[in-house]
């Protein structure tokens, strides 16, 4: 049995969990202070407490260890108690391996106690010292991009156990909808937050008579269980620069306007320089101002969606699965 720990910030982490169990031949638990999702893959689930709480101070506590750790902060209840769970469990289900998907923290906790760790990459800034530990430490490494578009060099000193994917999307293997392309752009939106509104979107739709706009997932907009069909049909789509919303933009092959939101490490702001340096997308500092819309939306119609396929989202889920389960091969014992 595998474990996977995902991160409760968003909704990405539990996602790209679910994409890479499906294609898993072990069984795999989830390790997360996130609800489970309806129809998740995962075999089994592990909630934890959160490390936070409403007294934390991010100073007082010396949450990074003097400097040695991202969030250790002292005092903190949920904290102690989720360390404790995930020890219980390892202790009780001795996994074959757990994939960290993302805290150098929980990495090496369970590092320390001798199981073997597959740590998900993050784009971005990670040469400082607390994220080189955990790679460092790590089994393997799964980098859940394509390599054509983002080799960062901070990952190189690790290349001999480095796996890269390609972006993971939930929607990898499902069949394109064979309908042609209508006059719809699709406004993604972010569980992570972002500065979007509706009122923005309202003042390009008033300029811009050439579409109709669907904002999904925006302060004042609505969502739908399966944004599938709308992305293959869309005219454009518009987006944060987030790993999964970037990787289903690619599986579907549709004309995008890509806007990095401000994220610890600057994750999003490497993913849209990597897209940028590709001509995969319009990349834009920021959400188009009502006079910048209508370049933007024909530079992104002009560069079109066949720069999408450079992000082999084909058969991503399961090359990450298949490193990871080779990764966990346990040694036979004489």
């Amino acid at each position: 049995m595998i474990g996977y720990y995902a991160h409760h910030q968003g909704v990405g982490h539990i996602t790209r969990a679910d994409a890479i169990a499906r294609s898993m031949a072990q069984s795999v638990t989830v390790l997360s202070s996130r609800s489970r999702p309806a129809g998740h893959a995962a075999t089994e689930w592990l909630s934890l407490p959160l490390d936070v709480d409403e007294s934390t101070d991010a100073l007082a506590q010396d949450s990074s260890a003097g400097g040695v750790l991202h969030w250790a902060p002292h005092d903190v209840d949920g904290l102690t108690e989720r360390m404790a769970l995930i020890a219980e469990w390892v202790a009780r289900e001795n996994p074959s391996a757990v994939v960290v998907d993302v805290s150098v923290e929980v990495a090496m906790f369970l590092r320390l106690m001798g199981v073997r760790v597959i740590v998900m990459a993050v784009p971005g800034e990670r040469e400082d010292p607390i994220h080189s530990i955990a790679y460092r430490a790590a089994t393997h490494i799964v980098a859940p991009w394509s390599q054509q578009v983002y080799d960062p060099v901070w990952l190189h000193p690790h290349a001999d156990k480095t796996t890269y994917s390609g972006s993971i999307s939930r929607f990898a293997g499902r069949e394109r909808t064979s309908v042609p392309r209508d006059r719809t752009v699709v406004i993604l939106g972010a569980a992570g937050g972002t500065s979007l509104n509706r009122d923005l979107v309202a003042s390009w739709s008033a300029v811009d008579a050439r579409f109709e706009f669907r904002a999904l997932g925006v302060a004042g907009g609505g969502w739908v269980d399966d944004v599938w069909p709308l992305l293959c049909s869309a005219a454009l789509v518009i987006t944060h620069a987030g790993q999964n919303a970037v990787a289903d933009v690619a599986a579907s092959g549709v004309p995008a306007i890509v806007v990095p939101q401000a994220r610890p490490f600057g994750e999003q702001r490497a993913t849209g320089k990597a897209l940028a340096d590709c001509s995969i997308a319009e990349v834009l500092d920021a959400w188009p101002s009502v006079a910048q819309w209508c370049a933007a939306a024909d530079r992104a119609l002009d560069l079109g969606g066949d720069g999408w396929s450079m992000l082999h989202t084909d058969g991503a889920p399961a090359r990450a699965a298949q490193a990871i389960e080779q990764a966990a091969t346990r040694r036979s014992r004489k």
